[in-house]
């Protein structure tokens, strides 16, 4: 299960509202082409979703903040929920995509901007996230910590770079 991003216009944002099918196109094809307007986090995703919520990060710049999809309201972990997401045409992997605002990213991007990776897991205790079952586990590992924050150099140049030309971001796992 690995974390994306995919800079997106705002006019490309409005588009993919009612066509997920041509924003999974565009999107596939910034992955295969390594483009700058996409990129990833890997396995490290809930790791470092985990850490900025626990600095009282306010933009939820992994998962995103607005849904493509209205979901049902009912638990997250239900039969129910789990019967919805596999009754979605979705090509995207792990559920339907999410998004951030042009104002999210930016804000995202002005936090990011003075957060270093030493900030990121100071003081982080790694049964912290094995209590909090943080995928993929296993952190009391060696380097577990590390790994993830090595990421945040390059999540905060994305963020910047997005905000800096005004784009909104698509978020999914697969």
């Amino acid at each position: 299960m690995n974390g994306n991003w995919l800079r997106v216009s705002p006019d490309e944002l409005e588009r993919a509202r009612t066509d997920l099918d041509w924003a999974h196109g565009i999107a596939t094809a910034a992955q295969d082409d390594n483009s700058e307007r996409w990129t990833a986090t890997d396995k490290a995703w809930n790791g470092l979703d985990f850490l900025l919520d626990r600095l009282g990060f306010d933009v939820p710049l992994v998962l995103g903040a607005e849904s493509f999809v209205e979901l049902p309201d009912v638990e997250p972990d239900s039969e129910e929920m789990f019967d919805f997401l596999e009754n979605l045409e979705d090509d995207w992997g792990y559920g339907p995509p999410s998004y951030l605002t042009p104002g999210q990213v930016a804000a995202a991007a002005a936090q990011l901007a003075g957060l270093t990776e030493d900030d990121l897991i100071r003081g982080v205790d790694p049964q912290e996230l094995n209590r909090a079952e943080v995928y993929p586990g296993g952190w009391e590992r060696p380097g577990e910590l590390e790994r993830v924050a090595h990421y945040l150099p390059d999540v905060r140049s994305f963020f910047g770079a997005a905000a800096k030309d005004g784009d909104a971001v698509i978020c999914w796992l697969d």
